[in-house]
């Protein structure tokens, strides 16, 4: 039987962080609070050093640290834009945007 019971949407939070960037560190914080307190985050945290933290710096070139990847998708970098991770959270969990898989 199908139902149209809504689904519980977890987003998937790729953070790539640099040895000694507060921005990182605070965004790391952020992030953990956000889950703590209940988000469906599945968060990933890769070092910029990395093999594959290289890989996702000369791709999406960010300007700043930390690159916070949405999905596999570029959501900022340098200071993570709390209000506007936040509105997306909220969007998800009332099933308003979907996961955006790129």
């Amino acid at each position: 039987m199908i139902t149209d019971a809504p689904t519980h949407t977890t987003t998937a939070v790729t953070l790539v962080t640099a040895p000694g960037c507060h921005l990182c560190d605070e965004a790391h914080r952020h992030l953990g609070m956000l889950i703590d307190d209940g988000a469906a985050i599945e968060l990933t945290v890769i070092e910029a050093t990395s093999i594959e933290g290289r890989s996702l710096l000369g791709v999406h070139r960010p300007a700043m640290n930390p690159l916070v990847l949405i999905d596999g998708t570029y959501f900022s970098a340098g200071r993570l834009p709390r209000r506007k991770l936040q509105a997306l959270l909220q969007r998800r969990a009332a099933g308003t945007e979907t996961p955006h898989h790129g």
